[in-house]
């Protein structure tokens, strides 16, 4: 699915036009962005939890000449999925004490 089609999903399930969908989209994708940035953690309960990891500075090879460069540190989005998300995509019910995976 491409951010496209999720606007257009959004458009036909909530019966705005594609304009006042694709805002929407566009707001909620910015806001994750923003919160990201700041080093906040969110969490959309039901669907997963998103953050940002460091990953530590380390020397890796360019692969054309096998040359060795410095590769800086940096943060990088995680994303976490919940135990329902997961339920779902396998096609278990998400029931309270159903443990079984």
């Amino acid at each position: 699915m491409t951010k496209a089609d999720l606007i257009e999903e959004v458009s036909r399930v909530v019966e705005m036009t594609r304009k006042d969908s694709e805002v929407i989209v566009e707001s909620i994708f910015d806001s994750v962005v923003k919160s990201l940035r700041t080093g906040d953690k969110i969490e959309i309960r039901g669907f997963g939890s998103f953050r940002t990891r460091q990953r530590q500075s380390r020397i890796g090879r360019n692969p054309k000449t096998g040359a060795r460069v410095e590769v800086p540190a940096k943060r990088i989005p995680y994303f976490k999925p919940s135990k329902e998300l997961k339920d779902l995509v396998n096609h278990t019910p998400a029931t309270p004490g159903n443990s079984s995976v």
